[in-house]
């Protein structure tokens, strides 16, 4: 039996030495990240005394996606993965000793990030693009599950240590940390990771426009696209709502939010754990509407203000309910163009960010005009609607 047919198992995901480089450096890469921020937002309240600049700071290292995702894209084709994956974690050496030791007023330090944050899309394209590279069929479809649960574990993780070493080192000390980590992902790249060709030029495709004009042209080439762009606004559009109603967590429940918060992590790594390793390839694709509009049907309970424990489960069943997107992985890979495929990947994580912060600004107004609890269930009937629109992605291909 073929594990296009059993589905693939975490021992052939980690068997890959390849893989194993790009997980160690991805792990250590976002808890590193979570460090930096919550270092940098103590950072600046202690320059500023503003609780309010110092919250949105926590929340700037967000923003220059939909920038670097409009008009970098391109950049991770032009590119060997490998040496863009090198200066992404040397330019965050820098980025983390320059406001630790540097000196630089408020205003340099926020630049400095929002400037150096707009290529980020850009490393991580590289990144993701290697995987169906390095890990054939369905293996590839849980590698990504592995790196979806790495991200949310890496970012608890990052958050808990990052108080620790905030707190027995002050914000100099955690950003000098960060540069560390950042290094030793350096090191763990060049000596684990083989210097694979850049994508466009493997294929034949170098190119001579600027990046930006050729990221816009691939950008507009992948959404002109119907299969592709199905795929895309299905892998956007359910999660970004899904976030929404987490964001309504704090105002529906108070001092006990941050448990059912934790339960919404909980319920995202069951559902991965459970769609990508005991159901088949063939299966996920099957469940991914159903799973997807579980998710909004789940929320609808909202509307008879559950309390505080039928709160937290809902909300596990919503985020495990996201896992549809495990079941759209293939097709997306055999939708889009090889020489193209970094900027894909690129563009698919940009949008989704983009997609969870507009979901909860968008879920965050309705509570302004309703109320918390009927925000979550328009939330609900958002997600059902935006699945059922999307049926078409959401089902498997006729074969």
């Amino acid at each position: 039996m073929t594990t296009q047919e059993r589905g693939a198992t975490y021992t052939e995901v980690f068997a890959n030495r390849e893989f194993r480089v790009l997980f160690g450096s991805f792990a250590l890469l976002v808890a590193g990240d979570q460090v930096k921020m919550l270092a940098l937002s103590a950072l600046v309240y202690a320059r500023t005394g503003s609780p309010g600049l110092s919250a949105a700071t926590y929340t700037l290292g967000f923003l220059p996606y939909i920038v670097g995702g409009t008009f970098l894209l391109s950049l991770a084709d032009r590119i060997r993965p490998r040496v863009l994956m090198i200066i992404g974690e040397l330019l965050r050496v820098v980025t983390c000793l320059l406001m630790a030791f540097a000196g630089l007023p408020v205003w340099a330090m926020l630049a400095l990030v929002l400037a150096t944050g707009l290529f980020s899309p850009v490393f991580g394209a590289a990144r993701s693009a290697l995987l169906p590279d390095l890990l054939p069929g369905d293996v590839f479809v849980l590698g990504r599950s592995v790196l979806s649960l790495t991200a949310a574990g890496s970012q608890i993780g990052g958050l808990a240590v990052g108080g620790g070493i905030l707190a027995a080192a002050g914000p100099a000390g955690a950003l000098t940390v960060t540069a560390a980590l950042s290094a030793v992902a350096v090191v763990v790249l060049r000596l684990g990771l083989p210097d694979f060709p850049a994508r466009s030029a493997k294929a034949g495709n170098v190119g001579g426009g600027g990046a930006v004009r050729e990221t816009l042209r691939v950008n507009r080439t992948l959404m002109v696209d119907a299969r592709v762009r199905g795929l895309l606004l299905a892998q956007w559009l359910p999660i970004s709502f899904v976030t929404g109603a987490e964001a309504m967590l704090v105002p529906y429940l108070g001092g006990t939010a941050g448990i059912a918060l934790a339960a919404a992590s909980v319920g995202l790594a069951a559902g991965n754990l459970a769609v990508g390793r005991l159901v088949s390839p063939a299966g996920r694709e099957r469940l991914a509407l159903p799973l997807a509009v579980a998710a909004g049907v789940s929320l609808l309970v909202f509307v008879v203000q559950p309390e505080f424990w039928g709160a937290a489960l809902l909300m596990l069943l919503a985020t495990a309910g996201s896992s549809y997107e495990l079941g759209l992985q293939r097709r997306f890979v055999e939708a889009v163009a090889e020489p193209f495929r970094g900027q894909a990947f690129g563009l698919s994580s940009a949008g989704m960010m983009t997609g969870q912060a507009l979901g909860a600004a968008l879920v965050g107004g309705a509570a302004e005009l309703t109320s918390p609890h009927m925000a979550i269930v328009l939330a609900g009937v958002a997600i059902i609607l935006c699945s059922l629109a999307l049926h078409r992605s959401l089902r498997p291909e006729p074969s």
